[in-house]
C-alpha cells in the first residue's frame, strides 16, 4: 500500500496533472480575491474551493511524509528521512501551503498577521517546482552558477556602497533631503546601476552628474553579466536534456523472452 501511494504521488501522471491544475487555480483564486466585487459575489464559492484545496494538499503532505522513507533521495532511518523531508525546501513549501488555513482555527490571531498568513498561500506556486520540468532546469542552473552569481552579487554590493557614499558627500550640501544619508543615496545607486532610472532622486551638481553617468555606463554591462552566466548554463542544460531525450527515442532494447528488438524510450 505504501509503495502504491508513493508511486501515485511521484509517478502517476494523472494525479500529477491534477495537482498541477489545482495549484494554478489556487493562484488564480488568490488574484480574484483581490477584487472586492468578485470577493463579495463569490465569497462562499472561494471559501469552499480554498477548503477543498487545503484538504487535498493536507492529504498529499501527510502521505508524502508517510512514504518518504521509500525515496532514494534521503538516507538514514525512517525518522531521519522524514525529518530531512520536513525541513527541506519542498517540505517547507508543502507545509506553508496549508498552514495559513489551520493556524486561525487553532489560535487567535491578529487581523494584520492573518493577512500575512493569507499571503503565504502564494507559496503554493512553488509546489509546481516538483512537477514542472522548466522549474527543475532553472533550479539546477541556479545551483550550478551559485558561485559565479555570488561573486557578481558581492562586486555589485561593493560598487553600490562606493557609489552611494561618493554621491552622498557630493550632493548632501545642495540636496540635504534627497541625499540625507548614505542609506538614502543607496536607493539612487540601485536605480542607476540597474539602469532603471526612476528619476525621483538625481544629482544636480556637475560632479554628481559625471558620477551618475559613469555608474549608469557600468550598470549596462554589469547587469548583463549575471544574465550571460545564467543564459550560457541554461542553453547548455537544455541542449544536454534534448540530447538525452533524442538518445532515448532512438535507443534499441531486446526482449529477454522472445528476442524482439524495440526502438524508443526504455520503460523502467
Amino acid at each position: 500500500m505504501k509503495q502504491r501511494i508513493y508511486n501515485l504521488l511521484n509517478e502517476n501522471q494523472i494525479f500529477i496533472k491534477f495537482l498541477y491544475t489545482l495549484i494554478v487555480l489556487n493562484v488564480i483564486s488568490l488574484i480574484l480575491e483581490s477584487y472586492q466585487e468578485i470577493k463579495q459575489d463569490f465569497n462562499t464559492f472561494l471559501f469552499y474551493f480554498e477548503a477543498f484545496s487545503v484538504f487535498v494538499f493536507t492529504i498529499e503532505y501527510l502521505f508524502r511524509l508517510w512514504t518518504i522513507d521509500l525515496s532514494p533521495k534521503y538516507t538514514g532511518s525512517s525518522f531521519a528521512k522524514r525529518l530531512k523531508f520536513t525541513f527541506s525546501s519542498l517540505g517547507l513549501i508543502d507545509l506553508f501551503a496549508i498552514l495559513p488555513f489551520y493556524l486561525p482555527l487553532l489560535i487567535p490571531i491578529d487581523l494584520r498577521i492573518l493577512r500575512i498568513l493569507r499571503l503565504l498561500r502564494l507559496l503554493r506556486i512553488f509546489k509546481l517546482g516538483r512537477y514542472s520540468k522548466s522549474f527543475k532546469i532553472i533550479s539546477s542552473v541556479l545551483r550550478e552558477t551559485r558561485s559565479e552569481l555570488g561573486v557578481t552579487v558581492f562586486v555589485a554590493f561593493v560598487l553600490l556602497v562606493l557609489s552611494s557614499t561618493l554621491m552622498y558627500y557630493i550632493e548632501r550640501d545642495v540636496q540635504p533631503e534627497a541625499f540625507a544619508s548614505i542609506g538614502h543615496s543607496f536607493w539612487w545607486a540601485i536605480a542607476t546601476l540597474t539602469t532603471v532610472g526612476y528619476g525621483d532622486v538625481y544629482p544636480i551638481t556637475g560632479l554628481g552628474k559625471v558620477l551618475s553617468a559613469v555608474i549608469a555606463l557600468i550598470g549596462i554591462g554589469f547587469v548583463a553579466l549575471p544574465t550571460g552566466i545564467i543564459s550560457s548554463v541554461f542553453i547548455e542544460k537544455v541542449q544536454k536534456e534534448s540530447q538525452i531525450e533524442h538518445h532515448q527515442e532512438h535507443q534499441e532494447c531486446t526482449c529477454p523472452n522472445c528476442g524482439t528488438v524495440f526502438k524508443g524510450k526504455v520503460q523502467e
